[in-house]
């Protein structure tokens, strides 16, 4: 089993996309997927068409007691830890808990032989759950938007990066993946040439193509089920073959 955490401190980067798409992809291969939505504006949950959670179903009782993890929920073929508005609280109850910041690698530890693939989709933030998900990844899949706010946020993620890489000293990031991008404006190019010049390794870009992920989101599918063999599906599995490359996985895309 490998643990891929979908980083960036910042939002609006792509990373609830991209774990939900990338993750269903995997599954539609023939991994055995767990994905752990650990924001608490359970965009992901959401996004996989998930309602109606419970708190003692997401990650808090792992964050907060070091519990096991809850049994997942299915859905499309993948196996959810979902969140929950609540699951915020756990940021301040992580503090009085020496070690917490590891309990979540623990659990994971416990459930090695179910799964092929974890990808953990981490909080727009620097808070104690965002570590919770860095510190249990094998690798880190970090989207950059190839936008000036792409740029604003290196300072950050490379003070993050130093942070965990000092907790974890053999965590790295498997892949930068450049998001949002549209090729016709001169800005966009022009972000995407001095991203490539501070991070390695990198993806090609991801398209800008707004209207399928915006409707597959209302739809709660990925969007290998919403549009399947749309441009925005290819866009998807080029994504997926270069992620299960940079991180060891077998991937052979849809036939």
């Amino acid at each position: 089993m490998i643990t891929l955490t979908v980083f960036n401190h910042a939002g609006g980067a792509g990373k609830t996309s991209l774990a939900r798409d990338v993750g269903y992809e995997l599954a539609h291969g023939g991994q055995r997927v767990l994905l752990i939505d650990l924001d608490p504006q359970a965009n992901l949950t959401g996004w996989l068409g998930v309602g109606g959670i419970e708190i003692d179903q997401t990650i808090y009782p792992v964050a907060v007691d070091g519990a096991p993890l809850p049994a997942p929920v299915q859905v499309h073929g993948l196996s959810l830890i979902p969140a929950h508005v609540d699951l915020a609280s756990a940021e301040a109850q992580m503090l009085g808990q020496v070690g917490s910041i590891l309990f979540l690698k623990q659990a994971l530890t416990a459930v090695a032989d179910q799964y092929d693939v974890v990808l953990i989709d981490s909080p727009p933030s620097l808070g104690q759950l965002a570590t919770l998900g860095a510190l249990a990844a094998d690798r880190l899949i970090v989207p950059m938007p190839t936008r000036q706010k792409g740029l604003d946020a290196l300072p950050g993620l490379n003070r993050a990066m130093g942070m965990y890489h000092r907790l974890r000293p053999e965590l790295r990031v498997a892949l930068y993946v450049p998001t949002m991008h549209d090729a016709r404006r001169l800005h966009d190019r022009e972000v995407l040439e001095q991203l490539r010049g501070y991070l390695n390794p990198m993806s090609e870009p991801v398209p800008q193509r707004e209207a399928v992920w915006l409707d597959s989101t209302t739809a709660g599918q990925p969007v290998g089920v919403y549009a399947p063999r749309s441009p925005v599906h290819a866009d998807v599995i080029r994504l997926t073959s270069a992620i299960a490359q940079a991180a060891g996985l077998r991937y052979e895309g849809p036939a």
